[in-house]
């Protein structure tokens, strides 16, 4: 490849310059070398003439890291060993090949995790014989777990792709990964896009690694959430769930999701049929006086006048309450568990409302003739 005919252009031009050397040196010569030398001695070989090729490192001085966010850092150079660039067949390491691709593409800044910062000085020392200019570094901490570990699978969600499925916002998204290690202040949590483009500054960034509490993340996202128009929300729950007509159900649910995955367990009893949670069927319907409350209910909703209307649904609740002297949990939990199959929906009212009086009527039968 291109790529591949440059590395070796670079390795040649240090070998001529005499900035590196070949060697037949493996694990064993090095491990020899530092037990004669003093473990910590940086390996020293000599020029076989063939094998793989070392970068010379001077025994004198030290190679110094300037880093934006974790300040000046001194390596000394009798610790360093000679660098293996390139194998015996030519193939050049990842080293290599990472300063000179940067060198070509122009890079000005190096901005990476935290963990690459021991590459550091060994692709400093490539660039110094290249007589290169250093790039400005800027080594960010990595993202850890709740426990304190770093960030994989078994905490949950670790690519944006799997954050995307599970419902997230790609705006809440990068509001709060920016706030992973750094802050425009002290007191600011949510910004829009623009304004961390405003206020973003790499220099604000803490040398320490930063926790991923999806919980913050689902607060973060329903805010985001909470604050889309109705046709906005409605728009991007169409999208995510490939049905339609969700307006009206995305309207009354706005409240109470965090997520966009979250929305269809709520509110999919509204296109279909009441959900079957047998453990919020006994928990409500198996209590005392749950079906006579619900057959009040039915009672009144069945009179209530036209136009149907979320005021008409709770005028005609509110008259059960006060004649039969209920807390409102003990006649809204029947209706709702009738209606949806679950202990959990939008606002009873509204629920009520937009499943429709014949709808309504209709579950709440079903559900006493179960009960019965």
């Amino acid at each position: 490849s291109a790529r591949a005919e440059r590395h070796s252009e670079v390795v040649e031009q240090l070998l001529a310059s005499d900035h590196a050397y070949r060697s037949n040196a493996g694990p064993e010569e090095v491990k020899a070398y530092k037990a004669e030398h003093g473990g910590a001695a940086g390996f020293r070989g000599t020029d076989d003439g063939e094998g793989a090729v070392r970068l010379r490192i001077p025994d004198d001085g030290a190679t110094v890291v300037t880093d934006v966010i974790r300040g000046e850092s001194s390596f000394e150079n009798a610790l360093l060993d000679d660098l293996v660039i390139a194998r015996a067949d030519g193939t050049p390491v990842y080293h290599l090949a990472v300063v000179v691709d940067d060198l070509d593409a122009g890079i000005t800044h190096v901005v990476r995790g935290a963990d690459h910062y021991s590459n550091t000085p060994k692709q400093l020392r490539i660039l110094k014989a290249l007589g290169a200019p250093e790039p400005v570094y800027a080594h960010v901490p990595l993202l850890h777990g709740p426990d304190g570990k770093k960030l994989s699978k078994r905490h949950g969600a670790a690519s944006v792709q799997e954050l995307r499925d599970a419902g997230y916002l790609p705006e809440a998204l990068r509001n709060y990964l920016a706030l992973l290690g750094w802050g425009y202040d002290d007191s600011t949590t949510f910004f829009t896009t623009e304004e961390l483009k405003e206020r973003f500054s790499i220099e604000r960034v803490s040398r320490n690694p930063a926790i991923f509490d999806e919980q913050k993340l689902r607060h973060i996202n329903g805010r985001y959430l909470r604050e889309l128009s109705v046709d906005d929300l409605t728009a991007r729950l169409e999208a995510f769930t490939g049905r339609t007509g969700l307006r009206e159900a995305a309207a009354i649910s706005q409240e109470k999701i965090s997520t966009l995955d979250e929305f269809w367990p709520l509110a999919g009893f509204f296109f279909g049929r009441p959900a079957d949670d047998p453990k919020a069927w006994q928990k409500v319907m198996g209590a005392d006086g749950a079906r006579d409350a619900l057959a009040a209910a039915r009672e009144a909703l069945a009179a209530a006048p036209e136009p149907w209307t979320v005021e008409g649904v709770e005028a005609a609740l509110a008259g059960v309450l006060e004649t039969r002297g209920l807390k409102p949990g003990k006649l809204y939990q029947p209706i709702r568990v009738a209606l949806a199959g679950t202990t959990i929906s939008p606002g009873i009212f509204e629920t009520v409302a937009l499943v429709g009086r014949e709808e309504t009527l209709a579950r709440i039968d079903a559900a006493l003739a179960r009960a019965a």
